[in-house]
């Protein structure tokens, strides 16, 4: 059996029915990730991932931005909306997490949920994947519209976890992202 016909059969029966979440909470790097089962995927990654993170992070100026992005999330959806499958995620694919076992290619320390697959490009900005990784990848799974507008989502979930770690410059991309967002709503 190939491995993705392995994680395929291992799907959790809230997720085949079309619930969001993961059976366990668990870490992203150090950070708490809550996985507690949701309907509805914005409502998901508004409370379980963004909400979350800006909560453990308690920082005014970004609890101000996203007191108008949260609300708001679903218009950054509105060309997928019902569309979107819960799929399992790595949660964590950077290439720090990637390495090669006798020839194969081997994932680990993940950071596992159900969710929306676009979710996996957060971690892009150091996964240190190649142009023709990505365009493989698409050719699988094609770009659904409005796709380049959700990536910042994406990515400042990463940012959020990364201020929240180590602080520094992450937290002034984190705010840039957030200032993106917040003018596209």
């Amino acid at each position: 059996m190939g491995l993705l016909a392995l994680l395929l059969s291992l799907q959790d029966p809230n997720a085949k029915g079309g619930k969001f979440g993961f059976p366990v909470d668990n870490t992203i790097g150090a950070t708490p990730q809550p996985n507690g089962w949701m309907d509805n995927w914005v409502d998901f990654y508004r409370d379980r991932r963004l909400g979350h993170q800006l909560q453990l992070l308690d920082d005014r100026q970004l609890n101000q931005l996203g007191d108008k992005l949260l609300p708001n999330l679903e218009v950054f959806f509105d060309d997928i909306q019902g569309k979107i499958k819960p799929s399992v995620l790595h949660g964590d694919l950077w290439s720090g997490n990637i390495a090669g076992v006798e020839g194969k290619p081997c994932i680990f320390d993940p950071a596992t949920y159900y969710g929306h697959h676009e979710a996996e490009f957060g971690m892009s900005w150091c996964a240190g994947f190649t142009g023709d990784f990505w365009r493989a990848y698409h050719e699988v799974i094609p770009k659904a519209p409005g796709f380049d507008r959700r990536k910042d989502l994406y990515l400042l979930y990463h940012y959020l976890n990364h201020t929240n770690l180590f602080g520094g410059g992450y937290y002034n991309t984190s705010l840039r992202i957030m200032q993106r967002l917040v003018e596209q709503i």
